[in-house]
């Protein structure tokens, strides 16, 4: 019997019990189904954060300061407050691999221009600031050295200030109030959209750090020092350049830990390969075990088949079918109904990840190659479980065979 009578003789033998196939495919439709939508979601998702990993700028490395122990208490990060913008002209001034870098000092601001107000997040930074993070200018111009040196009160301003202070219209050349003092707005910003932290970085505000410094009593310690390095392969090497220079600044010795902390582009990618890998991971062996039920489920089913059908396999093998052909067609409905299991699952999977984009807003993407791969191995549990059934049917004897009642 060639494949092609074998697949209708199987086809047809699987649609005598419609009810009873459909539900044996369902734990092969499920698993599939469970692995299309978690590599659609998590694929989409990984997309999503490296596009916005890459928003935050080009080689980009942000350095906090440390934590202090006070009465034995270990304070958090950030709590030391030890940066200086003496370390940042050091760092720009001694580190070779850094491109470009600015100081930054962040502060929570109501703004009011004409009856409209708005709060956010006020940051004083140099010109660099913008190039570092590949901030675009949408309209005006950018920050300038004699802003810094004049300590101006000029400011650029994000897409989402612009909303909701302007209601669209251009702010640039009005004058806006940050905590009461008047401030020209100089430019704005082209939008950028949500970080990889999940924070909005079109709601800000841009101005001179000196401005900022002097808005705060003239200090001259920093929140945070950003920059960039020349290359991504001169990153490494950036951040040991600077990790020489601040513990040569700051006296530390030896044995003694930094008293700052440097993050990396690469760090933060890092740490989100880390965490799809773990929902990889835990969604692929929920995947797994359904696959497995419904591998056993198909097996099952074929075992009940069998004996049902022993003395059609016995006038078989009586009119001239070999052990073989018996084997290869159970087999073949055991592939078939894990295959077309697989199929359902794929549009399955796609209903559900298409329908999780539309109402949750997660991002999907499903490829081919993984659709392929689903369907492939659903094929594989199929010759898998359904071996066994196969070969005890082909290794019936026909005589008792035809006796079975």
């Amino acid at each position: 019997m060639n494949v092609l009578s074998l697949i209708r003789v199987s086809l047809r033998a699987l649609l005598r019990n419609k009810m009873r196939s459909m539900l044996t495919m369902l734990g092969i439709v499920i698993g599939v189904g469970a692995v299309i939508s978690m590599v659609a979601i998590t694929t989409g998702a990984r997309n999503s954060v490296q596009a916005q990993i890459s928003s935050l700028g080009d080689n980009v490395f942000m350095i906090f300061s440390g934590s202090f122990s006070q009465g034995g208490s270990r304070q958090a990060s950030g709590s030391r407050s030890n940066l200086t913008t003496e370390d940042v002209d050091a760092l720009g001034a001694q580190c070779p691999d850094v491109r470009a870098i600015s100081p930054a000092i962040r502060q929570g601001a109501q703004l009011v221009y004409a009856d409209q107000n708005w709060a956010t997040q006020v940051w004083g930074v140099s010109p660099t600031y913008t190039d570092i993070r590949k901030y675009d200018i949408a309209n005006g111009r950018g920050m300038t050295d004699a802003d810094m040196r004049g300590a101006a009160k000029v400011c650029l301003v994000g897409q989402t200030v612009v909303d909701n202070l302007y209601q669209g219209s251009d702010p640039v050349g009005t004058t806006i109030r940050i905590r009461r003092l008047p401030f020209e707005v100089v430019g704005r910003l082209a939008a950028k959209g949500q970080s990889a932290m999940g924070q909005d970085q079109d709601d800000i505000v841009l101005i001179p750090f000196t401005t900022a410094a002097r808005m705060q009593g003239g200090q001259t310690r920093v929140n945070m020092i950003l920059g960039s390095a020349t290359s991504g392969a001169t990153l490494t090497s950036a951040v040991d350049e600077m990790t020489d220079v601040l513990r040569t600044r700051h006296h530390i010795a030896r044995n003694e830990d930094d008293d700052f902390i440097i993050r990396t582009q690469a760090d933060i990618a890092s740490t989100v390969e880390s965490s799809a890998k773990t929902m990889t991971i835990l969604l692929g062996s929920v995947a797994l075990v359904s696959l497995l039920v419904g591998g056993i489920g198909i097996m099952n089913i074929m075992l009940v088949s069998v004996t049902e059908r022993t003395r059609e396999i016995g006038i078989r093998m009586s009119v001239g079918a070999r052990g073989q052909d018996i084997l290869f067609q159970f087999l073949l409905e055991a592939v078939l109904l894990s295959a077309i299991g697989g199929l359902l699952g794929i549009a399955l999977g796609s209903g559900v990840s298409a329908a999780i984009s539309k109402f949750a807003g997660w991002p999907s993407d499903i490829s081919p190659v993984i659709a392929f791969i689903a369907l492939a191995f659903s094929s594989l549990v199929g010759i898998f479980f359904g071996f066994y059934p196969a070969r005890k049917a082909s290794l019936l004897d026909p005589i008792e065979a035809l006796r079975y009642e």
